[in-house]
C-alpha cells in the first residue's frame, strides 16, 4: 500500500467516504435546484456545513486521543444537522420538492447513524 494511504487513515473510514459522496450530491443539488440569488446565502451555508462534515472527520483523526477524535465526530454530526436544516429551508422555499427532500434526508440519516456508531466505538474500543 502506498505510504500516503497509510498516512491519511481517515480516507479509509467508510464514514469519510460516505460523507465525501454526500458532499458531492448536495453540491450538485444546489447547483441544479437553488436559485442564483441564494449563491452567497443558503448555497454557501450548505456547502460550508457539508465540507465541515468531512473536515472534522479528517481533523479529528490525528488528535491525541480517541476521546478527542470522538469530539470531532460530534462536530461533524452537528454540521450534518446544519445541512438538514438547510434542506428544510430549501423545501420551505420550494427550491426542492418533497421527494428530493426525503432522498437527501435519508442519506443524512445513514450518515448520522455512521457518525454515532463510530463515535461510540471510539469511546468504547479505541483505535490502534
Amino acid at each position: 500500500m502506498e505510504n500516503f494511504l497509510k498516512k491519511f487513515r481517515f480516507r479509509n473510514f467508510q464514514v469519510y467516504k460516505d460523507a465525501r459522496q454526500f458532499n458531492k450530491e448536495v453540491r450538485m443539488l444546489t447547483k441544479q435546484m437553488f436559485p442564483r440569488e441564494e449563491q452567497y446565502c443558503l448555497t454557501s451555508q450548505i456547502w460550508r456545513a457539508s465540507y465541515s462534515i468531512m473536515l472534522n472527520i479528517a481533523e479529528g483523526c490525528d488528535r491525541g486521543t480517541d476521546k478527542d477524535f470522538a469530539h470531532y465526530l460530534n462536530n461533524s454530526h452537528t454540521s450534518l444537522n446544519e445541512v438538514v436544516a438547510c434542506l428544510d429551508i430549501a423545501l420551505d422555499n420550494n427550491y426542492i420538492n418533497i421527494n428530493e427532500h426525503h432522498y437527501y434526508l435519508s442519506k443524512a440519516a445513514i450518515l448520522s447513524d455512521q457518525l454515532t456508531a463510530f463515535r461510540k466505538s471510539l469511546l468504547n474500543n479505541p483505535l490502534k
